[in-house]
């Protein structure tokens, strides 16, 4: 007599493992017929999951060798919208699956799903700008975000109204202001009224470096020695920093940020906030920081023994840039200290050098390849020849939006005899007799960048100017929107190594003279226009 089978199977240790193993190959096999079929695939990966790792269910206290078996793949409640079959997978996998999403914001809306997804999400984010600082100090941050490499605390460390319409902005800060900004002596933040305190700042800084100890880069206002010190400490791997409103004596706590290449300094920005970073400060800077690579000093100042310190100490030094700055006369003579420098950024200056000094003691920087000058006064000849002096080895000149620069100015630039590449933007003064006397003395010049300069006009080109034209490797010449060099240009391909130069120098003198006759027809009709 045959027997139905036990709809409620119990597990017997004395049964025959060879007739189980029978049992457990009776399971639907979707390749077994040839065929490939997707869904029977993600049906039996599945249920080979939860056979693997079996899900309890609310309120069962039942051991798995005791709970009942999962039903075959043709029950159809097995796959219903209500079950979450995300909690099969392993953090490892999800996190990988996450990991290939680009867009920032799709990340945003997994981690609203669910709280697993809300923690697995948070690993994946890597940079934030903090504008809460109490999330800080109750270490929601450090919790939410451990994988954190790169944080900018300043808009959080600034007392701002939220809800007001007043957004302040530049390149280096925005906050939103209130009505009442106008009583603040004339500075729209007050270190006293509009800051966080110090020691509140610093033992945010603990909680962050002690839930965060992979930093790579961070901003920071206000903060003391304390602070940075312990920052140092506990995250070995900072390795750019940016500090506003810091003293002299606050630097003292970046000693211990041995593997810091990168440092923003701004010690005082025009108009929005005042504090003062002096040669004290360079110097304790240049003694702890060693490894410096980049190092930007905006509104700070100083002297020559400031940037003598720089120079003396950091010597894998490689960029650096000033900008605004309020040091005293003499300070250009100090960057040949700087034995290793490549480029040199002077940004929005209203002087370069008050008092540079005989030139005899200028000396120049030996390895200084690129010299960069955007937004500055250069009325001042002496300080302009002091600083071309200086770094007569560049081989690239950019001049960008610099006030005073007239032909006699730029001729202080005919000292530099290695130039390779010259771009010059908004520089109206500056005409094309100026620009052909000083740029045919650089013979080695294979590329040239000339826009927006009003009084360089095409009718003046020469010949010599033109024949320089044909040999250079690239040319954008734009001085003005009615200059017709760069439509004439278009089908001359400049700088190819072909034997067909004579040919290009004519094309290039043919156009000029082909600009000039239309000119001249111009001013031709116009003259008719008002006879008749």
């Amino acid at each position: 007599m045959s027997s139905s089978p036990n709809k409620n199977p119990v597990f017997d240790p004395n049964s025959d493992p060879g007739k189980a193993k029978q049992r457990l190959s009776s399971w639907s096999d979707p390749f077994s017929n040839g065929r490939f079929d997707p869904n029977e695939a993600l049906k039996h990966a599945i249920l080979k999951m939860r056979r693997r790792r079996p899900i309890s269910h609310s309120g069962s206290t039942t051991p798995p060798s005791e709970s009942k078996p999962e039903s075959d793949s043709s029950n159809p409640n097995l796959f219903s919208a209500s079950a979450d079959y995300t909690s099969l997978l392993s953090d490892e996998l999800l996190l990988k699956v996450f990991d290939k999403i680009s867009d920032a914001k799709q990340h945003l809306a997994n981690s609203l799903v669910c709280r697993r997804w809300c923690v697995l999400c948070g690993k994946l984010v890597q940079s934030i700008k903090l504008m809460d600082w109490e999330c800080l100090e109750s270490g929601r941050l450090s919790f939410r975000f451990p994988n954190l490499i790169d944080i900018n605390l300043m808009p959080a460390c600034i007392k701002s109204e939220r809800n007001s319409g007043i957004l302040l902005s530049n390149k280096l800060i925005e906050v939103h202001l209130s009505s009442r900004v106008l009583e603040n002596n004339g500075f729209f933040i007050r270190r006293a009224d509009n800051v966080l305190d110090s020691k509140r700042i610093d033992s945010g800084v603990r909680v962050l470096a002690e839930g965060c100890k992979n930093l790579r880069r961070i901003i920071l206002m206000n903060v003391s020695e304390e602070g940075l010190s312990y920052l140092a400490k506990k995250c070995e791997l900072l390795q750019e920093m940016e500090l506003h409103c810091c003293d002299d004596f606050a630097l003292k706590g970046i000693n211990n940020c041995k593997n810091l290449q990168i440092l923003k300094l701004i010690g005082s920005l025009k108009g929005i906030y005042d504090s003062m970073v002096s040669d004290i400060g360079m110097t304790i800077l240049a003694q702890g920081c060693r490894r410096l690579v980049k190092l930007e000093l905006v509104g700070c100042e100083g002297s020559y023994d400031g940037i003598k310190a720089i120079g003396q100490c950091c010597q894998m030094l490689e960029e650096l840039t000033i900008c605004d700055h309020r040091m005293e006369g003499g300070w250009l003579s100090a960057l040949s200290y700087c034995g290793n420098l490549k480029t040199l950024r002077i940004h929005s200056c209203k002087n370069i050098d008050e008092n540079p000094g005989p030139d005899e003691h200028l000396g120049s920087c030996v390895m200084l390849k690129e010299l960069h000058l955007r937004r500055c006064q250069m009325r001042d000849k002496q300080g302009v020849m002091a600083l071309f002096s200086v770094c007569r080895t560049i081989r690239k000149l950019v001049i960008e939006d610099c006030w005073g620069l007239d032909n006699n100015i730029f001729a202080a630039a005919s000292v530099v005899r290695a130039i390779k590449s010259l771009s010059l933007e908004g520089c109206s003064l500056l005409t094309t007799e100026g620009l052909e006397s000083v740029v045919l003395s650089w013979k080695e010049l294979d590329r040239l960048r000339v826009v927006s300069c009003n009084n360089i006009k095409d009718s003046e080109i020469t010949t010599e100017l033109a024949m320089l034209f044909s040999v250079l490797k690239e040319l954008k010449w734009r001085p003005d929107s009615r200059s017709m060099l760069s439509a004439s240009l278009m089908g001359l391909k400049l700088g190819e190594k072909v034997n067909r130069s004579a040919n290009k120098e004519l094309l290039i003198t043919e156009s000029i003279n082909l600009w000039r006759k239309e000119e001249e027809q111009s001013s031709r009709r116009k003259k008719n226009s008002m006879v008749s």
